[in-house]
């Protein structure tokens, strides 16, 4: 269930994060949503998400096959440094 907050916060704060919720294609309420989601895991010494961890999430397919992965890596190092 979803209920509205009102936040006080400094006029400039909120238009620079909402500037950065935009250029990360998500909502401001839903950064602020993850964000307590995270401080409320830290909290009950869950595994906590680091914000580098959350804007990394969800950029691998999981339908990729493993060696398909190997392959492609392998390709990667041999012309890296080969």
């Amino acid at each position: 269930m979803s209920t509205k907050l009102t936040l006080r916060l400094d006029e400039k704060l909120i238009t620079k994060t909402k500037s950065t919720a935009r250029a990360k294609g998500v909502s401001l309420s839903k950064m602020v949503s993850d964000y307590f989601r995270s401080v409320s895991a830290q909290q009950k010494k869950e595994t906590p998400v680091s914000p580098i961890l959350s804007e990394v999430t969800g950029i691998l397919s999981l339908r990729t096959d493993n060696r398909q992965l190997l392959k492609t890596h392998k390709k990667h190092i041999e012309k890296k440094y080969l």
